[in-house]
């Protein structure tokens, strides 16, 4: 019992934070993210049982998906996916039956035929259970992601699960277990490591143009207020339910690319974080004049909302630094941030342009051109003009599925895997505890456990032939 508290407190990053000892836990505000039978106690200070890092499935002829969740993002999901070569697409689901109906409308014209299941809860567990689907893709409300994704891969699926893929460190803990029990992939659909600029800098970091990298940054500053409060934009107003955690509520965004350039589980880890927010100066104002004129916004008034600015700084095992912000109600203009800094130059993606210098000064457009065109990675060379033609996000949507498809098909191991999905997701509660904790440090689990020291970075390289094409639009006559 002593070796397995002690192992608790040490996961939570609670251990020798303060002389107060057992007290300290009573200062948390959100201590759901604490459990004192903490279900993997035993293996997160055991060995892997099995490394998903670099690990490549069977090749897939066809991949057979089903989508879970065709609201805002999942119905653009299911129109790109169906344009790339290779897939068939089995079945949707949606708790909202004109939801699920107009995603299967998207399909007219094409090959795919998906069977429906909706309105009922439950109906998503059926999907799962069907032996004639490989892979499903998960758009849904934040709580359910760790469930389905858990319950799919348990049924021999392999997973793609939208941001973040977990809101604790159990759920971040149980996707690497089931993942590496069942040796199915568990990709969160991280969009922007798919970037055109953040590919960019991605191969200039592994040509090694920038040195040591020193220090990241990445942010998701994002004026969501309005969208926060609406009813109709998420089912039951979860976003805005969401938004009563205080934290860095959703992190990838900036984060992942630059953990892929820092080579995060991959050479080196997070070693602890420091979190702060700011005050709430938007969201409690809002629910207040909402609720002078619909009653229904009364249940939000006097709630405390997560401030407005969170900021997160971490230090990594071999002694570099990150800093990540969080903002979606500032009246501020969209920023991923998107710095790196190295020994021989650095980068920014926000604001716009986008720059590298090489000194004290940014690089001219002349020479952002050159660069561009020397560092511009094979995936870009191959995708980059289809998936501006498809888009989603200027594009980097369609390239992330069509890459999710091409590693399936020629059995590639996944450019995110599941420890990166674990990470990534748990700056969220570690960042909580951290602001309850008036910003004390709280280490950050190795969910490789141990495996970062010899894992391979990624790259993320074509093969020399038979990669996965695309197909036109439906009622086009392009040819791609």
């Amino acid at each position: 019992m002593k070796n397995n508290r002690r192992e608790f407190l040490k996961f939570t990053g609670l251990a020798g934070a303060s002389i107060a000892g057992s007290n300290l836990l009573q200062g948390f505000t959100n201590p759901t993210n604490l459990k004192s039978n903490h279900p993997f106690a035993e293996s997160i200070s055991g060995s892997q049982t099995f490394n998903m890092s670099g690990y490549a499935a069977p090749k897939l002829d066809t991949v057979r998906v089903g989508f879970i969740g065709v609201g805002n993002r999942g119905s653009a999901a299911v129109f790109r996916v169906s344009h790339i070569e290779g897939v068939d697409i089995k079945a949707i689901c949606d708790i909202r039956s004109e939801k699920a109906n107009a995603a299967k409308q998207k399909l007219n014209g094409s090959k795919h035929s998906p069977t429906i299941y909706t309105d009922k809860e439950n109906e998503w567990k059926k999907l799962c259970e069907r032996a004639d689907i490989d892979l499903v893709y998960i758009s849904t409300p934040w709580h359910l992601h760790t469930p389905m994704a858990v319950y799919a891969m348990n049924h021999g699926k392999h997973v793609c699960v939208e941001v973040p893929a977990a809101k604790t460190i159990d759920e971040c803990w149980e996707l690497v277990e089931t993942s590496e029990k069942t040796k199915k992939h568990c990709m969160m659909l991280e969009n922007c490591c798919y970037g055109f600029f953040e590919l960019l800098t991605l191969n200039m970091a592994r040509q090694g143009f920038f040195g040591d990298i020193i220090h990241c940054e990445g942010a998701y500053i994002h004026d969501l207020l309005e969208g926060n409060f609406s009813k109709e934009k998420y089912w039951e107003q979860w976003r805005l339910k969401e938004n009563l955690r205080n934290g860095n509520l959703y992190p990838t965004h900036g984060l992942g690319p630059v953990s892929q350039i820092m080579n995060l589980n991959r050479g080196d880890k997070m070693d602890y974080l420091v979190s702060l927010s700011s005050n709430d100066f938007m969201m409690g104002n809002m629910a207040r004049e909402l609720a002078e004129t619909d009653p229904s916004y009364k249940t939000y008034v006097n709630k405390s909302f997560r401030g407005n600015m969170n900021t997160s700084i971490i230090k990594t095992s071999k002694g570099r630094s990150l800093m990540i912000q969080h903002d979606v109600t500032s009246p501020r203009p969209y920023s991923r941030i998107h710095l790196v800094s190295g020994t021989k130059a650095s980068a920014q993606g926000f604001p716009l342009p986008e720059k590298i210098a090489m000194g004290h000064k940014w690089a001219t457009d002349e020479e952002f051109k050159a660069l561009q065109e020397k560092y511009r990675p094979e995936i870009s060379k191959k995708i980059g003009d289809i998936a501006k033609k498809f888009g989603g996000h200027g594009g980097m949507d369609f390239i992330m599925d069509w890459r999710t498809i091409d590693c399936l098909r020629n059995g590639i191991p996944f450019d995110i895997d599941v420890y990166d999905t674990a990470l990534w997701s748990a700056l969220g509660p570690l960042s909580e505890q951290s602001v309850n904790n008036r910003s004390n440090s709280i280490d950050v689990p190795d969910f490789t456990r141990g495996k970062w020291q010899t894992n391979e970075p990624v790259d993320v390289k074509l093969l020399a032939g038979g990669n996965t094409g695309v197909l036109p639009k439906r009622g086009s006559n392009t040819t791609f």
